[in-house]
């Protein structure tokens, strides 16, 4: 069927908007929601009558003007054909202006770019949401000349439904692209009104062969347990990802469990960042006695390798055992996770030896998150920790991979698969366990 609109009436299409809003206003029509009627047809108007405008600036003639017969002819009017825009403000319909016999091609630049200034638009309210701006604040901020809200709170509400369909797509993605050497887990909370307590989010994410920093998984459990920790990793195993060489972690109890469980092959390293702060936490304080201390176990966590690192830490022990024996105690206990990363590329410990790549980005969601200090429910939170976190990930910088420092990388997975069949893909680092 023709979809063209034959011109009877001999009324341009914006003349008909016209007299459908005086109708309005006059009360002649009815209306369940006048001011959203009036701002739709007040839009669909400028638009009609901007493509109408086109028409005439291309035809070089106005609505039932003859054309001078010296200049060339450009083409006829032709009738219009109706087109069909989602805008914030509902769906609209427009008509099409057509031209025929006409020397060169015809476009509304107008009609053309709605779709795409809809969609900025709608990128724009996305944006302000995940960078801490409330719906109301949206509400209150995209107004037009006249001070009326350009997005309505429902409708920013609806526009950032669709970061959690965003987060759900990510969470499902195929890991097995990733060459994951580095491992990194860690947990979040957020107020969520439906809790008593606050909501946990566990976190992972990795350094790859090729120097990537990748961000590879986010859900939300009820606490940091070994159980929902081996489900994260399980689940992240089972979207592709291979067995990394090292995985780093604080010293929760569930989490060091799940990684033994999940990834029996793989070095696990501890913060020292976490430690540190643990460390001087059991001294007085007393910068006298507490900067000493902190060179001291700097000069251990970055020392040259590792058997210069042991070697410092016995000295250590030994020197401040009797004095202050809970402080020892605790750089005693789990002290090989910490010197572990002695053992990798030296230009990797920078960037292995602590979470502080994800401690900054928790921090970054914390600051657009307190404007909400409650979440109504989970998926609330989720697609705000999701958005917020996604976003800092795309700014992270790559770790340099020395063709040296591969070659130390593969050395180090040989010695430790001596006694165990696996699978390589690739030339790859990672590497799966042979069933």
């Amino acid at each position: 069927t023709d979809r063209t609109t034959p011109m009877k009436t001999k009324v341009k299409p914006s003349q008909v908007l016209s007299k459908t809003i005086e109708n309005l206003l006059s009360g002649s029509q009815a209306s369940e929601d006048l001011l959203s009627d009036l701002l739709r047809l007040g839009a669909q108007r400028i638009l009609q009558e901007a493509s109408e405008a086109e028409v005439d600036e291309f035809l070089g003639r106005g609505w039932y003007q003859r054309g001078d017969s010296e200049e060339v002819h450009r083409g006829y009017r032709n009738g219009y054909t109706p087109v069909s825009f989602k805008t914030t403000q509902g769906p609209i319909t427009l008509q099409r202006p057509r031209i025929r016999d006409n020397s060169a091609p015809f476009e509304s630049a107008i009609l053309s770019r709605i779709d795409r200034l809809e969609d900025r638009l709608v990128k724009l309210a996305t944006e302000m949401y995940v960078r801490g701006l409330s719906t109301r604040d949206i509400e209150q901020t995209l107004v037009d000349g006249n001070g009326n809200a350009v997005l309505s709170r429902s409708v920013t509400s609806r526009l950032t439904e669709e970061l959690y369909a965003e987060y759900e797509r990510w969470a499902n993605q195929d890991l097995s692209s990733y060459d994951v050497v580095y491992l990194f887990a860690d947990g979040v909370y957020e107020s969520v009104r439906r809790y008593s307590n606050a909501q946990t989010i566990l976190c992972g994410w990795g350094i790859c062969s090729d120097g990537r920093k990748v961000w590879l998984g986010l859900r939300a459990v009820a606490s940091e347990s070994a159980e929902c920790w081996r489900e994260f990793f399980e689940d992240l195993k089972e979207r592709g990802l291979a067995h990394p060489l090292l995985v780093l972690s604080d010293g929760a109890g569930g989490l060091k469990k799940a990684i033994g469980q999940c990834f029996p092959l793989a070095d696990r390293g501890r913060c020292t960042a976490h430690k540190m702060r643990n460390l001087m936490n059991k001294l007085p304080k007393d910068q006298a006695i507490t900067a000493p201390i902190k060179a001291r176990l700097k000069a251990i966590y970055y020392a040259p390798d590792l058997e210069t690192g042991q070697g410092l830490a016995a000295s250590f022990i030994q020197e401040y055992g009797r004095q202050y024996p809970s402080m020892v105690k605790c750089f005693h206990d789990d002290l090989q996770a910490c010197l572990v990363q002695l053992k990798y590329p030296y230009g990797h410990r920078r960037s292995i030896r602590t979470t502080n790549l994800m401690e900054r980005s928790f921090a970054r969601q914390k600051r657009r998150t307190k404007i909400i200090p409650n979440h109504v429910n989970e998926k609330g939170a989720m697609k705000l920790v999701y958005g917020t976190l996604i976003r800092a990930a795309r700014r992270w910088q790559r770790v340099t991979m020395d063709p040296a420092d591969l070659v130390l990388l593969k050395t180090l997975r040989q010695t430790r698969c001596t006694d165990h069949q696996i699978t390589q893909t690739d030339d790859r680092i990672s590497f799966r366990l042979a069933a």
